[in-house]
């Protein structure tokens, strides 16, 4: 029985990868030579917390990365995401999903490393925010994805503390997948962001949300 889907946010249901990469792009090129590329931003930033891609960008600059300096880099790097906020669109199938689901009266839930207030502006602009019990965001958690803990508290708004039986996450990214997988979760990945060959953890890979149903989905959650 399918009890929940937790969806993460950035690459799944939001195409806003591009977005972040841009904005720590221009952030971290008013401070250091060398502007960070797509395959550094892919290989070391994809699917982490801001703080934790700061930091990684600093330390591979043989930067300080105090947590003074790491938090001042990161606030301009929220302002310039925010300004590219209105210009996010949602992946194909995206919005289908989770008003099939919604109608279905399958709880949602979101576990995403960005910030509450960019994830409910983005779906309350599309009608959206309504369809989700929860929304757990990186200010609602001590421990960032890979741990588990945003998954964990994302089963606990869909009343699925006691067992994990019947939810599945989708994820986009390894360390996201990894985080939906210590929460003992089913795991569907998305190949928005990353290839196939990258999404190993999921249990079932799609190339689109478009392929997902409510039946495909609910069949995962009772597979053995």
């Amino acid at each position: 029985m399918l009890r929940g889907v937790i969806f993460d946010f950035d690459g799944v249901l939001v195409d806003s990868e591009a977005s972040h990469f841009e904005a720590l792009r221009t952030v971290l090129a008013a401070e250091f030579e060398g502007e960070v590329t797509q395959a550094e931003y892919d290989e070391n930033y994809l699917g982490f917390d801001d703080h934790t891609c700061v930091r990684r960008a600093l330390e591979l600059r043989g930067r300080e990365a105090s947590p003074d300096v790491v938090s001042d880099l990161v606030d301009r790097k929220w302002q310039a995401y925010d300004e590219r906020l209105s210009n996010i669109p949602f992946f194909p199938g995206a919005e289908d999903l989770v008003l099939a689901l919604y109608a279905a009266s399958v709880p949602l839930a979101i576990a995403s490393g960005s910030h509450r207030n960019e994830i409910e502006a983005i779906l309350q602009a599309r009608g959206l925010l309504q369809c989700f019990r929860g929304v757990i965001s990186a200010d609602d958690v001590m421990n960032f994805k890979p741990h588990p803990e945003p998954y964990l508290r994302a089963r606990a708004v869909l009343a699925a503390v006691e067992s994990p039986e019947g939810v599945v996450a989708i994820e986009d990214s390894s360390t996201g997948m990894a985080s939906a997988r210590a929460a003992d979760l089913r795991v569907i990945g998305v190949a928005h962001s990353r290839p196939r060959g990258k999404l190993g953890l999921a249990h079932h890979v799609v190339d689109s949300l478009a392929e997902l149903s409510v039946p495909d989905i609910a069949a995962l959650a009772d597979r053995p």
